[in-house]
């Protein structure tokens, strides 16, 4: 078998295209995540703390002036930007457990469609039988 249609048998398997699917949509969420957090709230929460925007926290590392935002500052020189980690790690948070929640409803579906187990095959006429000749040959 040569090499492309090993590649072809592999490419074309409905694991490889659903990681795809799955890679290309969970791209997508993300955005839409990150968009929630950076547009939606975080402003809430720098309201709910007098006004603050959080994505413009950080402490100056090459002595530049702390009344720059941040995108200045780091044109200035090292700064550390904690206040932009903060948006971030609340953006995976609020995604992890948007995904976190996603499987438990997943999980609750197909536990829900599970089917209970079938009843044991009904045993065959000769087997029957066989086992009645075989109890009458022990007496």
């Amino acid at each position: 078998m040569s090499m492309m249609q090993e590649f072809k048998n592999f490419a074309s398997k409905g694991n490889v295209v659903d990681l795809a699917v799955g890679v290309i949509i969970g791209a997508a969420f993300g955005k839409i995540v990150d968009s929630l957090v950076t547009d939606i709230v975080m402003p809430i929460v720098g309201k709910i703390f007098g006004g603050l925007d959080f994505s413009n926290y950080y402490v100056p590392l090459n002595g530049q002036v702390s009344n720059l935002s941040l995108i200045e500052a780091k044109k200035a020189g090292a700064v550390l930007a904690y206040g932009n980690f903060f948006t971030i790690a609340l953006n995976f948070i609020i995604l992890a457990f948007i995904i976190f929640q996603m499987v438990r409803v997943f999980n609750k579906m197909k536990k829900d469609e599970a089917v209970a187990p079938a009843a044991a095959p009904a045993t065959p006429e000769d087997v029957i039988l066989l086992r009645e000749i075989r109890d009458a040959l022990k007496k």
